[in-house]
């Protein structure tokens, strides 16, 4: 088994679950009519559709990030069939988002330090 890649996929998972929780209670928390699954309470500059779409991004990202830790997690146990496309992906892609986060936070985000660990130790797994 290839720790580098389990180890990355598990924090791949986790970054997802936390995302998606803290999102829930920090932001969408004091928007959703009671009883709803999805927040519709518009405001100011922001209406519901809006809001709505902001909403299912939010956890897309958390989806996307459960996806890419599954393929990290079986190309553990799998090295020796390990696709060097899909790996190298998923390294630019948590690069990129690293930077983006960063960039689009100022830093103030813990997010892009959890990413661009993930892409460190996939680099180290190949």
């Amino acid at each position: 088994m290839n720790t580098y890649f389990f180890t990355a996929g598990i924090l791949c998972i986790l970054l997802g679950i936390v995302h998606s929780i803290l999102g829930e209670y920090l932001i969408f928390k004091n928007k959703r009519n009671k009883g709803k699954l999805v927040p519709s309470k518009k405001s100011e500059g922001l209406r519901e559709r809006h809001l709505r779409i902001l909403w299912a991004t939010w956890h897309l990202s958390s989806v996307f990030g459960w996806s890419i830790g599954a393929i990290l997690i079986k190309i553990s146990f799998a090295p020796e069939q390990m696709n060097s496309f899909i790996v190298q992906a998923i390294i630019y892609a948590m690069i990129l988002s690293s930077l983006l986060v960063l960039v689009g936070t100022k830093g103030k985000h813990p997010g892009w330090i959890v990413l661009l660990i993930i892409a460190v130790l996939s680099i180290i797994g190949i």
